[in-house]
């Protein structure tokens, strides 16, 4: 089979189509010819060399976590029925929280059956795909912060895979959305899925306006997406014994959130294995 393969870690460059042994299914596993693979900004991370603390990458190896596709063939144990089946899926190495998000950039793919997820008639390979990590960890992160009707919630990357999940999440349940985002394009995104306040996080005083939206007392919810200075920021416009969920590096790394600073405010925080239980 073709795959896209990385030999070293740095830019688009590094990525060289070859052809490489096809997967065979083993126990609880499927085989699925690939119609579609996940692009996460995780991933182009991971191919520049950031993140090995986290995620043990070994050159080299075919990036992406998540396919669709058809299921060609099973392995021992697994209901033959499948094969034959439009199914969305992580890849056999990748998971919430922990695996390594690779395999997927490839004809053929491993995977679990257990993380198998028929598509439904008019569901298009990319669309069901692009949901497959971005879906997963909205939910988790959603269902985490435990969020009142009512209840201010702020998030920043609000333009960004999970951010536009997380709005529409958020004003189904009841809860004010403030988003922060860089740029006219990303905000009018936001607003046009229902954020009640959006504010550009390139301006310095952005933090002071997201708690200013809120009508003062800040946000009772944190979803930080970009990480670093950012979120770090965002930490000023929470409330007190508000709940702070830092999931995101789009700005480069984690917010390194002072903790003490928080419990002196009553402030919960969570990082991303905190919300995954990775």
């Amino acid at each position: 089979m073709r795959a896209v393969q990385a030999d070293e870690f740095g830019g688009p460059e590094v990525l060289v189509v070859r052809e490489l042994p096809d997967p065979v299914a083993g126990p609880g596993e499927v085989v699925v010819d690939v119609a579609a693979a996940d692009v996460m900004f995780l991933d182009t991370r991971l191919r520049g060399g950031w993140g090995t603390d986290f995620f043990k990458i070994e050159l080299p190896y075919v990036p992406g976590g998540a396919v669709a596709g058809v299921v060609a063939s099973v392995g021992p144990g697994v209901d033959p029925d499948w094969v034959g089946k439009r199914v969305s899926t992580p890849t056999a190495a990748s998971g919430i929280g922990g695996g390594l998000p690779i395999g997927g950039y490839a004809e053929k793919a491993l995977a679990k059956v257990d993380t198998l997820v028929a598509l439904p008639d008019g569901l298009t390979a990319p669309q069901a795909v692009a949901l497959a990590h971005d879906g997963r960890t909205a939910l988790a992160v959603f269902d985490r912060a435990a969020v009142r009707p009512g209840e201010w919630v702020l998030i920043t990357a609000a333009a960004g895979g999970l951010g536009i999940l997380l709005i529409q999440l958020l004003r189904a349940a009841g809860a004010n959305v403030v988003a922060a985002a860089r740029g006219a394009a990303k905000l009018e995104l936001a607003q046009r899925l229902g954020a009640n306040e959006v504010v550009d996080y390139s301006e310095p005083d952005w933090a002071a306006k997201a708690r200013a939206a809120t009508g003062g007392a800040g946000a009772h919810v944190v979803f930080d997406g970009a990480g670093g200075a950012l979120g770090e920021a965002a930490l000023t416009a929470t409330a007190d014994g508000g709940r702070f969920l830092g999931y995101g590096a789009a700005a480069g790394e984690f917010a390194a959130v002072d903790r003490e600073a928080a419990a002196a405010r009553d402030i919960s925080v969570y990082g991303l294995f905190d919300v995954t239980g990775g």
